[in-house]
């Protein structure tokens, strides 16, 4: 069986930045690659497979989890919890597109104080 290859610098450079302003976040090493953690709940992982590709680990509402499900590859459904769902990352990677997701996930994991602190845009605020 193959190692688990590590998150590259370069990878994490990409994703530390849209994760940067989401309140009271924190990366921390998880029993393979890294996470980022509000209190408890992680909101994202990426890790290397023993197929020596890169994915991030997030959550989603329930609705999107079943959309996820249907689009395919690049996105998957976890084999574990009902709302985890993953990308393979690579070239054809839209970070900003997968900012968004890591948001969404961070609304989902939050408390209601700290997912009130996110602007959302698009949304009314008045």
């Amino acid at each position: 069986m193959a190692d688990r290859p590590d998150v590259p610098t370069a990878l994490l450079e990409r994703l530390r930045p849209l994760l940067a302003g989401l309140p009271e976040l924190h990366e921390e090493s998880a029993w393979t690659g890294i996470r980022w953690r509000v209190g408890q709940a992680t909101v994202a992982h990426v890790f290397g497979g023993e197929d020596q590709l890169f994915r991030v680990m997030f959550r989603a509402a329930p609705d999107e989890v079943m959309a996820f499900e249907h689009l395919g590859a690049p996105y998957f459904r976890a084999g574990w919890g009902h709302d985890v769902v993953g990308v393979v990352v690579g070239d054809h990677t839209d970070w900003d597109e997968l900012g968004e997701l890591l948001t969404d996930s961070y609304l989902v994991q939050a408390p209601p104080r700290l997912a009130a602190l996110v602007p959302r845009p698009g949304l009314d605020t008045g």
